[in-house]
C-alpha cells in the first residue's frame, strides 16, 4: 500500500500595515505658506514705508522694551509687567501727520511740474503763433516771452517810433489792441490766472491832481486788462492789475530806454498763486 505525503500548510504571518500619516503635513503647509505670507508682506512694507518709519522700527527692536535699562524686571506694558507695549501704536500715530505732510507735498510737486508743462507748451504755441501771424508778425521785436519764477511771462514793449500808447496816457494805440486781441485767445486756453504791471521809465509825468507815473502804469495795466478781456479773455482769469512806475526797469543801465515803458502779463504757476493767496489771507483779504 502507497504511502500518502504529508499535507503540509503554509501559514504567512501578516505583519501590521504601516501607520497613515494623517492630516499633519497639511498643518505644515500651512505653517509655511503662512511664514511666506509674512515674509512678503514684511517685504513690502519695507519697499514702501518711508525711511523715517524704518528707522523707527528699526529702533523699536534693538530696545523692544518701553523703558530703557538693563533691568531684569519685565518692562511694564499696557497689558500689565510683560505685556504687549503701546510703544510701536504711538510711534506711527505720531508720524501720522509727518506722513501726511509728506504724501501732500509729493502731490504738489507733481501737480507744478505738470502746470510747469503746460506753461512750457503754451510758450512754445505763442512763439509760433507769433512767427506765422499777420497780425503779430510785425511786433515780434517788442514782444517779449520768458518763463519766470512766478510762471510764464508775455511783455509787451514801446519801440523807439511805435509806443503802445499816446503819450502820457493810459489811452492803447490800435496796434497795441490787436496785440492784446491776439493774445486774448492764447491766455484763456489755460486754466491758470494771469498777473498785468503797468511800468514806466524814469521821465517824470504830472497829470491832474497831482498824477503821476505811478497813477499812469496802473492805468495803462487795467486798459491792457480791458483790451484782453474785449478780444475774449474771461474776466475772472485776471489775478491783480499793478502799477509799478519805473521801480522794476527792463534795462537798468538806460533807465530812459523805451523798452522800460512796457505791459508785463504773468500766466501765474501754481507757486505764485499760493503765494499770492497766502497774502492775501495774512492781509485780512
Amino acid at each position: 500500500m502507497a504511502t500518502v505525503p504529508p499535507i503540509i500548510v503554509v501559514r504567512k504571518r501578516q505583519r501590521g500595515r504601516k501607520a497613515h500619516h494623517g492630516g499633519s503635513w497639511k498643518v505644515a503647509y500651512a505653517d509655511f505658506v503662512t511664514a511666506m505670507m509674512a515674509f512678503f508682506m514684511v517685504m513690502w512694507l519695507v519697499a514702501t514705508m518711508p525711511k523715517e518709519q524704518l528707522g523707527g522700527i528699526a529702533d523699536y527692536f534693538k530696545n523692544p522694551s518701553a523703558v530703557e535699562g538693563k533691568a531684569a524686571s519685565m518692562a511694564p506694558g499696557s497689558n500689565g509687567p510683560g505685556g504687549a507695549g503701546d510703544a510701536p501704536i504711538k510711534m506711527f500715530e505720531a508720524k501720522r501727520p509727518q506722513i501726511a505732510t509728506q504724501q501732500a507735498k509729493l502731490v504738489q510737486e507733481a501737480n507744478d511740474a505738470r502746470d510747469k508743462r503746460r506753461l512750457e507748451a503754451l510758450k512754445r504755441e505763442l512763439e509760433q503763433a507769433i512767427a506765422k501771424s499777420q497780425a503779430l508778425a510785425p511786433f515780434k521785436d517788442q514782444l517779449l516771452i520768458d518763463i519766470t519764477p512766478e510762471g510764464l511771462r508775455i511783455q509787451i514793449v514801446d519801440a523807439q517810433n511805435r509806443p503802445m500808447f499816446d503819450l502820457g496816457s493810459p489811452q492803447l494805440k490800435d496796434y497795441t489792441k490787436t496785440i492784446l486781441f491776439e493774445l486774448a485767445t492764447y491766455l484763456d486756453h489755460v486754466d491758470n490766472r494771469v498777473a498785468i504791471s503797468g511800468h514806466t521809465d524814469t521821465t517824470p509825468w504830472s497829470g491832474q491832481n497831482g498824477m503821476g507815473n505811478w497813477e499812469l502804469s496802473a492805468q495803462r495795466a487795467n486798459a491792457a486788462r480791458r483790451a484782453l478781456v474785449a478780444g475774449g479773455m474771461h474776466e475772472e482769469k485776471v489775478a491783480r492789475i499793478i502799477g509799478l512806475a519805473s521801480s522794476v526797469p527792463f534795462d537798468k543801465t538806460d533807465p530812459r530806454n523805451p523798452i522800460n515803458r512796457r505791459i508785463s502779463i504773468v500766466v501765474l504757476n501754481q507757486g505764485a498763486e499760493r503765494a499770492a493767496a497766502a497774502i492775501d489771507q495774512a492781509a485780512g483779504r
